[in-house]
């Protein structure tokens, strides 16, 4: 366990987002060896079929994610406060809240499986495959929601490493079934789904484990699941939190599947165009969202200690950090992307890598704004403003509708590439409010100012 309200601000956030930030890497790798794997045994179709379905997938991963890392944030308090007994109730409140959450999110979704890819305009040829993948990755979503509810927990008392080495293992056995089941067996794109859901299921069982054995006080006892069931206070508190920060993510994951159901109408290159565009998009912002999901932690532990001055400080310093990586993206768009395409695909399609290309390089010039989004967002959920973050989630939402309405019928799919730079422009601005109006950030100040 690290707390994270004692030492240097900037070397806590580092020693934090570090391990965070190669365990995205990790995931990214097996993200991309997945694309590729597909894309080169199974053929373009077969990719395009499982790019059909990434916003849709991402909607339900991000959702669940964020609700647990909500929940965390309830942990979290309680551990910087001290207070072990409300840091127990709030784990027994995360596995049930989120068991209850996965169960009818299931139902829900595998029942309107097809529907919801007809929505998205997913070509009639690619239906088949698409609905065989995706209605595994959805019956296999409780396995994901138990393995971001271990591994919130464990960065909300400061252990960001654990969850690291456990999804390390799982990547690779996830590379190893993809290749044995694919490329040894000669399965077909259901198979890569199958190879997913069994890899986080080794994930789950180690964090289980590993819980028990290293952080037994980490361990719910039948007392704390009855003090969290009759504490309607923890209760409500944990759902507001978890269901804020969960439909923060899902209001800009369900502007992507908005954008996904114009894009899919574009035909095959442009769906496997954007899908290798959203997979280096994935890793260009991965700092982002490590520092965001670091600033969480970090500012609901130190305002649980009632260490306010330190939040400003922490927040300055995750800004200036994501800024210098933001020029390192910029340069990386404008001299090996088209390569970088190329690995992702396999394809030598001219139409498919120019597609790609020019996407990242009108979105990178943006990053710096989004920087301040992903990082104010997560710090203000922190400190308990539920609401701010979601306005500004709720922007880009518009945001992209409108763009499928007004911009996508008149400039085709350069409507989709020029419109995330508008909205990032645009939803920045309430954050950015807040942090300089907001009554929180007012006493954030005065006590900073007091202390210097």
């Amino acid at each position: 366990m690290k707390d994270m309200t004692k030492g240097n601000p900037t070397r806590l956030i580092l020693q934090f987002a570090i391990p965070l930030l190669v365990g995205q890497l990790f995931q990214l790798v097996y993200s991309l060896t997945d694309t590729r794997i597909v894309g080169s045994f199974l053929g373009e179709n077969a990719l395009a079929a499982v790019g059909a379905t990434n916003s849709l997938n991402s909607l339900m991963i991000g959702f669940l994610m964020g609700m647990t890392n909500g929940f965390a944030i309830v942990t979290a308090r309680y551990f910087g406060g001290g207070d072990h007994k409300g840091m127990k109730k709030a784990i027994a409140g995360t596995i049930l809240l989120s068991t209850f959450t996965v169960i009818l999110l299931t139902l829900v979704t595998v029942a309107f499986l097809k529907p919801l890819l007809q929505l998205l305009n997913t070509p009639d040829e690619l239906l088949a495959q698409s609905s065989s993948y995706f209605r595994i990755i959805l019956l296999g979503m409780i396995v994901t929601v138990f393995y971001d509810a271990c591994a919130a927990t464990l960065r909300a008392v400061g252990d960001s490493i654990t969850p690291l080495i456990f999804l390390v293992i799982s990547t690779v056995f996830n590379v190893g079934l993809d290749l044995l089941l694919i490329c040894g067996f000669h399965m077909g794109v259901a198979s890569a789904a199958v190879a997913t859901v069994c890899a986080q299921g080794i994930s789950v069982i180690m964090c289980l484990v590993f819980i028990k054995f290293r952080y037994p006080d980490l361990v719910p006892d039948r007392d704390d699941f009855m003090r969290f069931y009759h504490d309607r206070h923890v209760f409500q508190w944990m759902y507001s939190t978890g269901l804020s920060m969960g439909f923060m993510l899902s209001l800009v994951n369900l502007g992507s599947v908005v954008l996904q159901s114009a894009i899919n109408t574009f035909g095959a290159n442009t769906i496997v165009a954007h899908t290798a565009a959203r997979k280096l998009t994935e890793m260009f912002m991965m700092p982002f969202s490590v520092l965001a999901t670091t600033m969480a932690t970090y500012c609901s532990q130190n305002l649980g200690a009632g260490k306010l001055s330190r939040i400003k400080m922490g927040i300055w310093r995750a800004l200036i950090l994501s800024w210098c990586w933001c020029g390192i993206v910029i340069v990386i768009a404008y001299t090996i992307v088209p390569m970088l395409i190329y690995m992702v695909t396999g394809t030598h399609t001219e139409e498919i890598i120019d597609t790609a290309t020019l996407y990242l390089r009108i979105n990178t010039i943006l990053y710096f704004v989004t920087v301040v989004i992903s990082v104010l967002r997560n710090s203000l959920q922190g400190m308990g403003d539920m609401v701010t973050p979601l306005v500004s989630s709720g922007i880009e939402l518009v945001g992209k509708v409108l763009v499928v309405m007004l911009l996508v019928p008149h400039l085709d799919y350069m409507g989709v590439i020029i419109s995330e730079p508008i909205i990032w422009c645009i939803m920045v601005l309430p954050l950015i409010v807040q942090v300089l109006f907001g009554k929180r950030f007012k006493t954030i100040r005065e006590e900073a100012k007091a202390a210097a």
